[in-house]
């Protein structure tokens, strides 16, 4: 019996080293795999889709977009290529090839130069000036609690888009704000005087864009609210974006031909920032969030956002921060910024 006992006693005893060798026996097998030629050519495939996510990132503005306007698609939604370059760097580990590693590299360095700077936040604080823009969106079923919402952002002035029935908001708004002017289906409202207000053509054939001055006690600031044609990505054509890149084309002209030096849009563009068909307006324009925002600011679809697609430029301003407000009614998220006049 003692000797017995003493067997197995001397069993269990080995039982634990051995697992520890197993263990450092297959880390060993692992290590040893990164050695010799073959981590050069195993995941040559992946290391293919890196380097081609990488120069899509670099060179989207060499995407065309002569068929399906393949570009404006692409870099609607650029920043949602970033999530590739995790699973890439995945399956590199698990292929243990030292070629497909250092090809994740590349698209890992093109996401950082081009969003790197959103990561961080870059609002400042002061300001005189707080701007909010909302697609209401025309099926709303709350449009009083929408204008609560926005009334609670202490804006100075609110631009609502996609108006099916402005008076509804001119009831709830008109306690707060004195002022306002409606032109088709965009609206201005604000805490200080309006003048000039009128249409403004965006090529659309009913009125979706306006133009008033603001008379802020620090001068007069020009405001345009602008709703650009809708964008729709089909089967048979892809993304269709002709009528608001015509659009857009018409809004940078009102705007290049504006005599004030304080020029703020506010609108929905349905294009990003990054869209090449937005550039007659982009180009003259800073993007609020771009310059004081903390994050990517994007706006819609309000339940799970994925771009920016409302957005609030400036010139002769000065963005000191902008946000997000919490969802209303509508299937966007407001967006608002406050600038230094």
């Amino acid at each position: 019996m003692p000797q017995a006992h003493m067997q197995e006693t001397g069993r269990e005893g080995v039982g634990p080293e051995r697992a520890g060798s197993g263990v450092r026996r297959r880390v060993g097998d692992w290590l040893g795999e990164w050695r010799g030629p073959g981590i050069w050519r195993r995941g040559l495939v992946i290391a293919v889709l890196a380097l081609v996510l990488g120069l899509l990132m670099l060179l989207h503005s060499s995407v065309p977009n002569r068929v399906g306007n393949l570009g404006s698609l692409t870099e609607t939604f650029l920043p949602w290529l970033g999530l590739l370059v995790p699973v890439l760097l995945v399956l590199a580990l698990l292929r243990r090839s030292a070629s497909a590693l250092i090809a994740v590299l590349l698209p890992a360095v093109a996401w950082i130069n081009l969003f790197g700077g959103l990561l961080t936040d870059k609002s400042a604080s002061g300001g005189d000036f707080t701007v909010v823009s909302h697609n209401v969106n025309a099926e709303n079923p709350d449009p009083a609690g929408t204008a609560r919402s926005l009334i609670a952002s202490g804006a100075d002035v609110i631009a609502l888009e996609e108006l099916s029935d402005a008076s509804r908001y001119e009831r709830a708004l008109a306690g707060s704000y004195r002022y306002h002017s409606v032109q088709g289906t965009v609206g201005l409202w604000s805490k200080y005087p309006l003048s000039d207000a009128r249409p403004v053509d965006i090529r659309m054939g009913w009125t979706r864009a306006l133009r008033a001055t603001v008379e802020t006690p620090r001068g007069p600031v020009a405001v345009y609210v602008a709703h650009l044609p809708s964008v729709r990505v089909k089967f048979n054509a892809g993304f269709t974006a002709g009528q608001r890149d015509n659009s857009a084309a018409a809004l940078g002209h009102a705007i290049a031909a504006e005599p004030l030096k304080k020029t703020i849009l506010l609108g929905d563009l349905n294009g990003t920032m990054n869209d090449r068909s937005l550039a007659p307006v982009t180009s003259q324009l800073r993007s609020a969030q771009g310059a004081a925002g903390d994050g990517f600011g994007f706006s819609w679809p309000a339940s799970f956002p994925m771009a920016r697609i409302d957005q609030i430029m400036v010139r002769g301003v000065d963005p000191r921060s902008a946000w997000t407000l919490p969802e209303t009614g509508s299937d966007h998220l407001p967006v608002a910024a406050r600038v230094k006049l």
